[in-house]
C-alpha cells in the first residue's frame, strides 16, 4: 500500500521444537500485519518450529551454529564465525531489526550491529542473569530488552545485579489468538479417546516433561480428589519435546508412577503429544497448572481465552495473568493439597466454573490478544529504527 514502508524482520531461535515459548513466537508471527513486515527464521536445523513457520509463510533460514551457554564470553562468542554468516544475511535480506533468544543473542547482537540494525532480545525466563563479564555487552550491544511479564524483568535484574535501571527492560506480555482459542472449540475427541462422556468430571494439565512442570505435584494433586470425588478423570497432555536425557527420565518416573498407583493407573491418562491442545483444554472441566515456577504460562492464557477455570501455582507468570477468585485459583508453590481443595471446589460448582470461565475470556480479550502482543511489539520496532 502506498506510504507504508515493508521492513524485513528475523527472528533467530536457537530451538527448533515446540514449547511454550516457540508457541509465543509463532502467535506473534501470525499475528504481525505482513503489510507493514516481511518476517524471516534463522534456526540452526530443520524441526518443528521452523516447520510450523513456513506454514504461516515466514521465510526460514537454517544456519548451523552452536547455541551459547549462560556463561558465554562476549569477547568471543561475538567473534565466531556464525556472526559473520549471519551479519551477511542480515544484509543480503534488507533486514530492518533482529528479534532473538538467549542462546544466540551473543551472535545476533553481534551480527545485528555489524549489519548496522537493532537486535531485540525477548527475555523469557530469569534463569539466565547476566554474569559481571557480560554486563557491558547487555548494556551496549542488546539495543533493546523486552520480558514478558514483571516477575521476568525484576528476577533477571536481581540475579543480574541490578546493573540495569528497571525502565531499560520494557515489560510486553504476549497473547493469544482468541479466534483460535474460544469457547465453542470440541473437545468430544479428547473424552472419546479417554472413553468418557460429557458428564464425567474432567481435570487437565497440557505440559512438556520437565521436573519444574510438576508431573508429580499434578499426581499428588489427582489422588487427593479421587480420595473424595472418584468419579474424576485426569489427563495429561505433553511429550518431551526437546529429546532431554533427564526430562526422558523424569517423564519415565511419572508414567510408571501413575501405572503403579492403584488410585490413578484407571483414572489418569497420559497422552502424550496431542497436535491439537485446544481440544484438551475445551475437553476439561477444569486446567491445572502445578509448575514450581512459570515465567508467563501460556496455557493459563489458552485456557481462560476458552473460558476454562484455572487453578495454578502462584509463582511467576501467573500470579500476574490469572485473578485469584475471578478467573481462576492461585495456590502456594508445591501444596498438591491446596490445588485439590481448589480443584474439588470447582468440579462440585458448575455455576463457579462458568462465571470464571467468562471472566477469564474477558480478561484475554482485554489485555492477553496476540493482535495486541504484534501491535506492541511493532510500536517498539518502528520507534529503534
Amino acid at each position: 500500500m502506498p506510504g507504508i514502508t515493508v521492513r524485513n524482520l528475523l527472528f533467530v531461535s536457537a530451538y527448533t521444537g515446540l514449547g511454550g515459548g516457540e508457541s509465543v513466537q509463532l502467535n506473534l508471527m501470525r499475528a504481525l500485519d505482513r503489510q507493514r513486515f516481511r518476517l524471516h527464521l534463522v534456526c540452526p536445523r530443520e524441526g518443528q518450529l521452523p516447520a510450523a513457520a513456513r506454514e504461516l509463510g515466514v521465510r526460514v533460514h537454517l544456519l548451523p551454529y552452536r547455541p551459547a551457554t549462560a556463561w558465554f564470553v562476549p569477547a568471543i562468542w561475538t567473534r565466531l564465525p556464525v556472526a559473520g554468516r549471519l551479519a551477511n544475511l542480515i544484509r543480503a535480506e534488507g533486514i530492518a531489526a533482529v528479534h532473538s533468544d538467549y542462546h544466540s543473542l551473543p551472535f545476533a547482537a553481534a551480527a545485528a550491529q555489524n549489519a548496522g540494525v537493532p537486535v531485540i532480545w525477548n527475555a523469557m525466563g530469569w534463569w539466565f542473569p547476566a554474569r559481571p563479564w557480560q554486563r557491558r555487552f547487555f548494556r551496549e550491544q542488546v539495543t533493546q530488552i523486552i520480558a514478558i511479564t514483571r516477575a521476568v524483568r525484576d528476577r533477571w535484574l536481581a540475579a543480574s545485579g541490578n546493573f540495569l535501571p528497571p525502565e531499560r527492560v520494557q515489560v510486553i506480555v504476549p497473547g493469544v489468538d482468541s479466534d483460535q482459542f474460544h469457547p465453542a472449540v470440541d473437545g468430544s475427541p479428547v473424552r472419546e479417546r479417554l472413553s468418557i462422556g460429557p458428564d464425567v468430571p474432567l481435570v487437565g494439565m497440557i505440559a512438556r516433561f520437565q521436573r519444574v512442570k510438576g508431573h508429580d505435584i499434578f499426581q499428588a494433586m489427582a489422588r487427593r480428589v479421587t480420595a473424595e470425588l472418584p468419579a474424576a478423570r485426569f489427563v495429561v497432555a505433553g511429550e518431551n519435546v526437546f529429546g532431554v536425557a533427564k526430562d526422558e527420565a523424569y517423564k519415565r518416573e511419572m508414567l510408571a508412577a501413575a501405572q503403579t498407583d492403584p488410585l490413578l493407573r484407571e483414572r489418569l491418562t497420559y497422552l502424550g503429544f496431542w497436535e491439537d491442545a485446544r481440544q484438551v483444554i475445551a475437553a476439561c472441566d477444569v486446567v491445572v497448572c502445578p509448575s514450581r515456577f512459570e515465567s508467563l504460562g501460556m496455557v493459563h492464557l489458552e485456557s481462560m481465552a476458552m473460558a476454562r477455570p484455572v487453578v495454578s501455582m502462584n509463582n511467576g507468570g501467573p500470579a500476574e495473568t490469572v485473578v485469584d477468585g475471578e478467573t481462576g485459583f492461585l495456590v502456594p508453590p508445591e501444596d498438591p493439597q491446596a490445588l485439590a481443595d481448589r480443584v474439588l471446589t470447582l468440579l462440585r460448582d458448575p455455576a463457579l466454573r462458568a462465571r470464571m470461565g467468562a471472566a477469564g475470556r474477558a480478561r484475554v480479550l482485554t489485555h492477553y490478544t496476540a493482535a495486541g502482543y504484534a501491535q506492541a511489539l511493532a510500536h517498539l520496532i518502528e520507534t529503534l529504527g
